[in-house]
């Protein structure tokens, strides 16, 4: 089992978590976030945390809150991520979600995306984005040379992704606002591949038309249909989770009958270390891929 985390994202920093909060810098600013798995108790005091903190989210139900200002800071902003094999730019937001519009953990799969494109020998390969978000993993394909396509069921964040395709000055990602289970079954229909695919599934949601997403019933027909979209001949996926408890076996298991059977299935945990000492653990992935890096 591999626990990975970023080494190389000086525009992000995790600066101490503990009692169900994480104190994080992104570029020059510091937010104060809700985090479940922040079980353990805080190394910094509280009264340092509000010191250098420019917000802090106050929940206001298990989906929704406000942010509280501490010190001036913008409601939007940007920062910068730059790997060995990819670069981008991403535009960050206060949402109501307690979101910002990045994942920095997902910088480990940023770095294994550019690598595996460039390892390709297929000339223009195709990468698919699932449950896409801002788009920072389909950024990373497409610095790296792959022709992307990217589905998420939210319009605003597609939009919000696509601003962030012009701020790390790409251009010719196709931007897809559907359903991703009902996308990937249209394109196994007609006979589609790709190259390249990563999915983070949430563990619930809904579809562009009000489809039901639950992760627990329905990730097992996803991924029997989405290795029905990798190439034959060479191919690399990317499976995230981060519900609680979702252990990397179940990845694994989800993969044994794979027709693919010259592939190989890695699991592990990505985390994010802290300045202050502790891990902060972010979810499981599985990478499934045929290819020499």
């Amino acid at each position: 089992m591999l626990l990975l985390h970023p080494s190389n994202f000086g525009d992000y920093e995790l600066i101490d978590s503990g009692n169900f909060e994480k104190l994080e810098r992104f570029g020059q600013y510091i937010t104060i976030r809700p985090e479940p798995q922040a079980l353990w108790s805080k190394i910094l005091p509280e009264k340092e945390w509000t010191k250098r903190a420019h917000v802090r989210f106050v929940s206001k139900s298990s989906s929704s809150g406000t942010w509280e200002r501490l010190k001036d800071m913008p409601d939007r902003w940007n920062i910068s991520y730059k790997g060995d094999n990819c670069k981008l730019t991403v535009r960050l937001a206060l949402t109501s979600f307690k979101h910002v519009g990045v994942f920095p953990e997902q910088a480990v799969n940023w770095d294994y995306i550019g690598s595996s494109i460039k390892a390709l020998k297929t000339p223009n390969p195709k990468f698919l984005n699932l449950f896409a978000y801002t788009g920072a993993a389909s950024l990373a394909a497409k610095s790296a040379g792959a022709d992307v396509t990217h589905v998420d069921s939210i319009k605003q964040v597609v939009t919000w992704a696509n601003e962030n395709q012009k701020l790390s000055s790409l251009d010719g990602i196709r931007w897809v606002v559907e359903d991703a289970m009902k996308f990937v079954k249209r394109e196994v229909r007609r006979g589609n591949h790709y190259q390249g695919i990563i999915m983070d599934p949430p563990a619930y949601g809904h579809g562009a038309n009000g489809e039901s997403w639950k992760l627990d019933k329905q990730l097992n027909e996803l991924v029997t249909d989405v290795l029905e979209l990798l190439d034959p001949q060479e191919h690399f996926l990317l499976i995230n989770t981060y519900s609680l408890g979702f252990s990397s076996l179940i990845l694994n298991n989800l993969f044994i009958n794979t027709p693919h059977k010259n592939s190989k299935m890695d699991v592990g945990e990505l985390y994010l270390p802290s300045t202050s000492g502790q891990n902060l653990p972010l979810g499981v992935f599985g990478r499934f891929s045929n290819i020499e890096h």
